[in-house]
């Protein structure tokens, strides 16, 4: 067979291969199928390999044109097989968005919202309105030692909160907190003058319960230590604070005691025509400065403890402080 003979029947070779190649990816339906085919025409033993096998009977002017050929099948070929792949893997994407679309017109299942307990609120509102006076959130441990809890705080060993009708002690010596007022030294010690934190946390005493107590309640604190604060500066705090939790309100100091704070006092407000008890506050001991390390004759400070229960209380009207603990639902959707 001369060489120009062989030119063409390799040429018609090619040509049917691309035909028959094309028409064989247009029927396939699968991705599977596509490989299959691309490993039939042009793998390393596929057809186009097979044809171009007798490229080396071709005389040297030949070959360059039915390799330029080839390389055409080979490119057409490969471009229908993308083609094909591409539709099909759209047509997949296409039918399992379809199959996974959601009514929306159905009816949906309800679900209630949830939304903040009352004693939560209660507290959130009371620690944003002490930040936005300029007081940082300062937190401590609930577990505590005898030193923190009441030495650092000026109680004398024979005091009667240190005995063990009154607070929680536990095997090892350390006791539950009884107040968040631990959090102040451990914050004084670790702090210089000025300072202003706010100390919220849970608490821990030996209460019966109550329509007025219970063995576990919620407190927060305000400490402020600089030079020259005054009980005037405590008193403007204070009012600050209880006006933009109640409003307009009348507000009275009565004095008292605490350990930690000389002179110490009561504070109450008018609420629906009679006087409540809201808070203890008082200008901070010289003896707890000195515990921490400041010295009393150049700085001075003050400090106020409420408990969130009974702000909660007057705030919502309510008589009894266990409605808060017996997660009743009809209760807590009133909030």
């Amino acid at each position: 067979m001369s060489s120009s003979t062989q030119s063409s029947d390799l040429e018609t070779q090619l040509a049917s291969l691309r035909a028959e190649a094309e028409g064989a990816i247009a029927q396939s339906t699968t991705l599977e199928e596509l490989e299959q085919l691309r490993i039939k025409y042009l793998g390393k033993k596929g057809s186009l390999s097979q044809v171009l096998g007798g490229m080396g009977k071709l005389s040297a002017e030949q070959r360059p044109r039915i390799g330029a050929i080839a390389n055409e099948v080979k490119e057409a070929v490969q471009t229908r097989l993308d083609e094909a792949r591409g539709a099909l893997q759209a047509a997949a994407i296409a039918a399992q968005l379809e199959a996974e679309t959601l009514d929306v017109t159905m009816p949906g299942t309800f679900r209630p919202q949830g939304q903040g307990h009352p004693l939560t609120n209660t507290a959130n509102r009371m620690i944003d309105i002490f930040v936005g006076l300029g007081y940082t959130v300062a937190t401590g441990p609930e577990m505590e030692t005898d030193y923190y809890n009441f030495e650092a705080l000026n109680f004398q060993p024979d005091h009667p909160a240190r005995d063990m009708q009154d607070t929680l002690f536990l095997p090892n010596g350390n006791l539950l907190r009884t107040h968040t007022s631990s959090v102040q030294i451990r914050y004084m010690e670790e702090n210089d003058p000025p300072i202003r934190i706010v100390s919220p946390g849970r608490c821990y005493r030996r209460d019966t319960v109550d329509a007025t107590h219970s063995a576990v309640f919620h407190q927060l604190e305000i400490l402020a230590v600089d030079e020259g604060l005054t009980f005037t500066d405590l008193k403007g705090t204070l009012k600050v604070f209880l006006e933009a939790m109640f409003g307009e309100i009348e507000i009275r100091f009565r004095p008292s005691y605490f350990p930690f704070t000389e002179p110490s006092a009561e504070v109450d407000v008018k609420w629906k025509g009679r006087w409540l008890e809201v808070m203890g506050c008082g200008m901070v001991d010289p003896n707890v400065l000195k515990s921490v390390g400041y010295d009393p004759e150049v700085y001075t400070g003050f400090a106020a403890g409420l408990g969130v229960e009974r702000i909660a209380m007057v705030l919502h009207q309510l008589d009894d402080i266990r409605r808060f603990y017996t997660s009743d639902l009809r209760f807590l959707r009133q909030f």
